[in-house]
């Protein structure tokens, strides 16, 4: 069960950046969507992770 929850998990990420490379050559309305989502969820990682660690700015910006 677990396997299967990976590889659901995994295809939806390489299907979500492939959606990004595409939106950015100027991919169909849907794409760009899936990629605005894809970053959103990105962002909402990088920055809970950055909570996680103390909210320190370790990337020097």
């Amino acid at each position: 069960m677990v396997v299967v929850l990976s590889l659901g998990v995994l295809s939806l990420v390489v299907g979500g950046c492939a959606c990004v490379v595409w939106a950015a050559r100027g991919g169909p309305r849907w794409a760009r969507v899936v990629a605005t989502g894809t970053l959103a969820a990105g962002e909402l990682l990088r920055a809970s992770g950055k909570n996680r660690t103390g909210g320190g700015d370790d990337d020097g910006d």
